[in-house]
């Protein structure tokens, strides 16, 4: 079972074997950082949130003219 779950985490057996508490404190410390984590995955994001939410506002009012100009035609029409 140990050479299954050394192959799982692409680790040695042998470096399973021989961790100890001070051993998996120390690399928990130096691996451990502060910034975001998303399911163990570190996210930075390379967008500012507020344009994107400008983005949309503006794709939806581009929308919502196109259907408003699409309403016209139709009424024009009767």
């Amino acid at each position: 079972m140990l050479q299954q779950i050394a192959a799982l985490l692409k680790v040695p057996a042998e470096a399973i074997k021989n961790l100890d508490d001070e051993t998996a404190v120390n690399i928990i410390s130096n691996t451990f950082n502060d910034s975001s984590i998303l399911n163990g995955i570190n996210y930075y994001p390379t967008f500012n949130p507020i344009e994107k939410i400008i983005e949309l506002y503006e794709a939806l009012v581009k929308s919502e003219k196109e259907k408003v100009e699409l309403l016209q035609k139709l009424l024009e029409k009767k």
